[in-house]
């Protein structure tokens, strides 16, 4: 399992090429959410600088995060296409979203993760749920109801599965 700490990796979302669309498109996001907070007519100018840079890389990506949402530090998004994150879900630092994530709604809530948890691709996070530190979310999981820190949920409806004797 991951370290404990809930201190963010910056460097898992710093580009390391030009053509790094998810990188990209979270530093548009911190940059934007920066300079909203800074405010003045500077904020303001540099703002709409970043919301164009948002949205360029968003059609890239094929990524659904919102400007205003509310993401921790040392996002990883190896292949962020179809990614799909709700303005009022919360994500940990140092998560893991592979492609097709979401995390939405169902008639009222979003989730929350918490610190060093990895949802599988194609995994759907719904409702007023909370995923506990290091967590680990399988691969097209529809998962409604909380997930307990430093375990494995998986199937549709998810459930959470027993630890093996190995992970003690």
């Amino acid at each position: 399992m991951a370290s404990s700490t809930p201190d963010p990796d910056w460097s898992r979302e710093t580009p390391t090429r030009f053509w790094d669309p998810a990188r990209r498109l979270l530093r548009s996001i911190r940059r934007y959410q920066h300079w909203k907070e800074r405010g003045g007519l500077l904020g303001v100018l540099l703002r709409r600088r970043w919301v164009l840079s948002h949205r360029f890389w968003s059609v890239v990506t094929g990524a659904d995060l919102p400007l205003n949402c509310r993401l921790g530090g040392g996002l990883l998004l190896p292949h962020p296409n179809g990614v799909v994150v709700h303005p009022d879900a919360v994500v940990g630092n140092n998560c893991l979203l592979f492609q097709q994530v979401t995390l939405g709604v169902r008639s009222e809530g979003a989730p929350v993760l918490g610190h060093h948890v990895d949802v599988g691709a194609g995994a759907k996070l719904l409702g007023r749920i909370v995923v506990g530190d290091g967590a680990r979310i399988g691969a097209n999981a529809v998962v409604l109801c909380d997930v307990p820190a430093g375990q494995t949920a998986v199937g549709i409806p998810a459930r959470v599965i027993p630890s093996s004797a190995g992970d003690r």
